[in-house]
């Protein structure tokens, strides 16, 4: 009986009890439901979001279920060796390569964990091998996995489009899957079936005696044993001698809550009782391999792009030239820079040449780098700026569009662009491109006390100065007043909380208007052109934002006081324009400038007290890892006025 799927046990075991209680099904989807609605509460962030990736408790009312996923074929334009990775939050998992066809077969599967305010939406990524060079990436498709959960499907089998990375109207393949997924309830059936099925010699579903005893040896609680025939007569309830499914799952809920039974895992070992009953049902559910007959997907990845790397890679990760992780430690010494997809609720890697993180680090992160930067880069910098950015406004720079795209080909859609490709004569124009009327929603516009992004970037929020210096911001002489300069500084924003709105050059490089108001000033800085990517920004040795050259601009607000806006420019940045002036009073989310071509950085700084930045962003923040965010989704509401209260605030989504 541990052979076979759980799916069809646990509807046939509800079956016998719907004839006496309401009919099983539409008690599950009523359960789904009711956990379902809780997502939408506080959906702009929740602690649990990703607790199942962190290793912290899964609280009881957002554990929704357990899915798992089974990638099963795909039907490809050409022929290859293909691999497919399976990406939910911040953990993502791969198939075996294939031989080489068209039609690649894998039949993989995974079993991974959904929270009712977790990720759900979960990434197909289908990449072509190659022997020496980087994987490359030939397709993908999203599946939301709260879709699934209210199907009435035992399991759900799908054909997928698989997408052109660089637009999502191209198909270029397609990919099998199928995916099942069991509600709290019928995970605690499931889960005590698995258990039963360790001992059950004749797979009959029922233990004797002696079996029951050697699944107490293999629970690994000395208590237990010294207890057997105790504790199986009080599991026998009807007292035929014999202990079945029903009764030993209502014997392992009720002793868990008394004197845990299970000490260890019985599948890896691991200590349990760390967190409660349900965590502990889930570590061992994940564990158990029910014996499908499917090959299980690698796990151990934080993006597809990691999972997709080949043995040179993981050679340079051996040897300690490069490292994978999150956190400050990575953005400022590795090749590899992960940032968080705030509406996927993933990771995701930034594309950057590794030849250019080499240069930087030894420039921005050494002592020698310094003294290079105190000995005439700060003018080489800014003068090879200025010239990059006048060959990027000739004619013949409109060859390069098509190799810009190539290389970020995942990270732009040109579905979104205003004007057709081959309306832009320079490559300045395609690199400030507007967009399409209503691809960048403005969250809550009719709500001031509500801010949004000013920028597709990638964000980092602090409610301090000294929460962004102890976190982020490495230069040992940032502070707000460095960064405004003597004409905008005041002491309310010295002290205020600041947010960091970080573009790459892939990015909609166009910023918006965060809040509502007056604009009362503008003040230009001279400055440097340092590189404002994290490995500068993290750097110890330079001050990247309060010596660069930037723009500051002064909001005054209704809601949130007054509001600077700070525009940084950055190495290769041309110019900063802006679409405003002095005296315009601005609505939110409309477009307030641009940036020419290379990577910039856009700072808000809000007075002490006037913001509370959506929870979700300060989680991220705390952990120093950026989040990917879009213009118009939801910065945070303002804390002067406490009319909206948080029914209101659930109608606000991100977007």
């Amino acid at each position: 009986m541990g052979h076979s799927p759980s799916r069809h046990n646990a509807c046939a075991g509800g079956e016998g009890v719907g004839e006496r209680q309401p009919s099983p099904l539409p008690s599950r989807f009523a359960r789904f439901r009711r956990r379902l609605r809780l997502r939408h509460r506080d959906r702009a962030g929740h602690p649990a979001e990703a607790a199942a990736e962190s290793g912290r408790a899964i609280a009881v009312d957002e554990f929704a279920g357990i899915a798992r996923i089974r990638i099963v074929k795909a039907d490809m334009q050409f022929k290859d060796k293909f691999i497919a990775c399976l990406s939910l939050g911040e953990r993502t998992y791969r198939t075996e390569k294939s031989d080489n066809t068209s039609t690649p077969v894998w039949n993989c599967e995974k079993k991974v964990v959904v929270e009712t305010n977790g990720p759900h939406i979960a990434r197909i990524s289908v990449f072509e091998t190659n022997r020496f060079s980087k994987n490359t990436l030939v397709g993908y498709c999203e599946v939301d996995l709260f879709e699934l959960l209210t199907k009435d499907l035992d399991e759900h089998s799908e054909v997928l489009s698989l997408l052109d990375p660089s637009s999502s109207t191209t198909i270029v393949g397609s990919i099998s899957i199928s995916c099942y997924i069991e509600d709290p309830i019928e995970t605690e059936q499931s889960f005590a079936r698995r258990v039963l099925a360790i001992v059950d010699y004749n797979e009959d579903g029922k233990l004797s005696l002696s079996e029951f005893s050697d699944l107490m040896k293999a629970f690994g609680n000395k208590l237990a044993v010294e207890k057997i025939e105790e504790l199986f007569h009080r599991a026998d309830t009807n007292g035929d001698g014999i202990v079945d499914m029903d009764e030993l799952a209502a014997l392992l809920a009720d002793q868990q809550e008394k004197e845990p039974l299970i000490s260890n895992c019985p599948v890896c070992g691991e200590i349990l009782g760390k967190h409660d009953k349900i965590n502990d049902m889930i570590h061992m559910t994940l564990c158990f391999d029910e014996g499908t007959g499917n090959q299980i997907m690698t796990g151990g990845f934080l993006t597809d792009k990691q999972a997709s790397y080949g043995w040179m890679f993981k050679l340079s990760e051996w040897a300690h030239f490069s490292s994978y992780d999150v956190g400050l430690h990575s953005g400022s010494t590795a090749s590899h820079i992960l940032v968080f997809d705030r509406r996927t609720k993933r990771l995701v890697e930034e594309v950057i040449d590794g030849k250019i993180v080499l240069s930087m680090r030894a420039l921005y992160q050494s002592k020698v780098g310094l003294t290079l930067i105190d000995t005439g880069v700060k003018d080489l910098l800014k003068n090879l700026s200025e010239k990059q950015g006048k060959k990027m406004s000739s004619l013949e720079s409109a060859k390069d569009i098509p190799k810009f795209l190539e290389l970020f080909k995942d990270q732009i859609n040109l579905d979104e662009v205003k004007d057709p490709l081959e309306s832009f004569k320079t490559f300045n124009e395609f690199f400030v491109r507007q967009l399409k009327p209503g691809a960048r929603p403005i969250a809550c516009y009719e709500q001031d006390t509500i801010a949004t992004c000013a920028a597709d970037s990638r964000l980092m929020a602090f409610s301090s100065v000294d929460e962004s210096t102890r976190l982020w911001i490495k230069g040992r002489k940032f502070s707000i007043e460095g960064l405004l300069g003597k004409d905008v500084h005041s002491n309310a924003l010295c002290n205020g909380s600041l947010v960091i709105f970080r573009l790459a050059p892939q990015d909609y490089h166009r910023f918006h208007v965060p809040v509502p108001g007056t604009l009362e000033k503008f003040v230009e800085i001279p400055g440097c052109l340092y590189t404002v990517n994290p490995i500068a920004v993290n750097s110890k040795y330079c001050n990247v934002f309060t010596e660069n050259k930037r723009v500051v601009s002064v909001i005054s607000t209704s809601e949130f006081g007054k509001v600077a806006f700070v525009a940084i420019g950055a190495t290769m940045v041309g110019s900063i324009e802006f679409l405003k002036k002095e005296g315009d009073y601005v609505h939110k989310g409309d477009e307030f400038g641009y940036f020419s071509f290379g990577g910039s950085t856009v700072i808000c700084v809000f007075e002490k007290d006037a913001i509370q930045f959506d929870a979700d962003l300060l989680a991220n923040s705390a952990r120093s890892l950026e989040t990917l965010v879009s213009v118009g989704m939801t910065l945070g509401v303002s804390t002067r006025n406490r009319e909206l209260q948080p029914p209101e605030l659930e109608k606000c989504s991100l977007e």
